[in-house]
């Protein structure tokens, strides 16, 4: 079933930000992709991976002091860094700061590194994903300004009510993942699902065809329909541009530097929508076709090339 089957949302664009950068640079940049007319600003979540330096609620408090319109989300909190509790506070604390702005963005975790520098346990998929949805539902609890219990396998509350309370009740929570348990979960418990790349194709998980990104991401979708039933349909899906540009050369020389990483050929990453090159109008189309074929609505690219793809955002912004 395409998108189109079902009636598409309207497009929303938003930027993914990380990398260490000064004060100014960062309000400059908030700025900047405001007035480009994009919708959100993100900021990913990591403890040891370059490009991830900045702590993302952090951030977004100081991106929320300098914009107006800018909806402010994680992309996305790694779940076990945060007891839900704090999490509740401080993802309360940023929407009544910012004037009802606030995004939840969560995930379980994925990158090793993260957890085992630092020394913070690293379970297996299970249970983080367990831990994750047992910190949903105290998260939602006590944004409800009412006292509040829970008694789960890895969370307890007791009599416990949340403060601040957000303007949004409740927040909009957007869970994101690779794998068909983590996508599972989001679409019975999200209002966003968020659509990871996931890992090279040397790991063994993936479709081998020529255009195998884009093949598993048909999977990715139906596992989600699946899940998620009735309300299938009102589900956003998310994707996050991780390698392209904007070019009226060869697009496959944009994409060699994600490829490289990924270990596959540049031609593999074609289709995929997390992937955008050539030309403005041919990234225009590709954004289309993936809402054509899997319902994709909401994009968001590198805050490095916000400015490259602004054409792109200005001709489907909300349509």
């Amino acid at each position: 079933m395409s998108g189109s089957t079902w009636g598409p949302r309207p497009f929303r664009f938003g930027v993914a930000a990380g990398a260490a950068m000064s004060g100014k640079e960062l309000l400059q940049a908030a700025r900047r992709v405001e007035d480009l007319g994009y919708e959100v600003f993100s900021v990913s979540d990591h403890l040891n991976q370059p490009g991830s330096e900045l702590a993302p609620l952090v951030t977004l408090a100081a991106v929320a002091a300098v914009t107006r319109r800018l909806e402010l989300q994680p992309l996305v909190l790694a779940n076990d860094f945060r007891h839900p509790a704090l999490l509740a506070k401080e993802t309360a604390t940023l929407d009544l700061l910012s004037d009802g702005r606030c995004a939840i963005g969560l995930g379980a975790g994925w990158l090793g590194a993260d957890f085992q520098l630092p020394g913070i346990p690293f379970d297996t998929p299970a249970v983080r994903i367990a831990r994750l949805r047992e910190s949903v539902q105290v998260v939602r609890g006590l944004h409800t300004g009412e006292a509040f219990s829970f008694h789960g396998e890895h969370y307890c509350i007791d009599n416990m009510t949340g403060s601040p309370l957000p303007v949004r009740r409740p927040v909009p929570l957007m869970i994101g993942g690779a794998g068909r348990y983590m996508l599972c979960v989001a679409a019975r418990l999200a209002d966003t699902v968020s659509l990871n790349l996931g890992l090279p194709l040397s790991a063994g998980r993936w479709q081998t065809g020529a255009t195998p990104y884009a093949d598993v991401t048909d999977d990715k979708i139906n596992w989600i329909r699946e899940a998620a039933g009735a309300r299938f349909a009102q589900l956003e899906l998310q994707a996050t541009v991780f390698g392209g540009g904007v070019t009226d050369g060869d697009p496959l020389a944009t994409l060699s530097p994600l490829a490289a990483l990924l270990d596959v050929a540049p031609g593999q990453l074609l289709g995929s929508p997390h992937v955008l090159a050539g030309t403005a109008q041919a990234c225009i189309e590709q954004v289309q076709a993936w809402r054509e074929r899997w319902g994709i609505s909401y994009i968001t690219v590198p805050l490095a090339l916000a400015d490259a793809y602004a054409p792109v955002v200005h001709a489907l912004q909300g349509r």
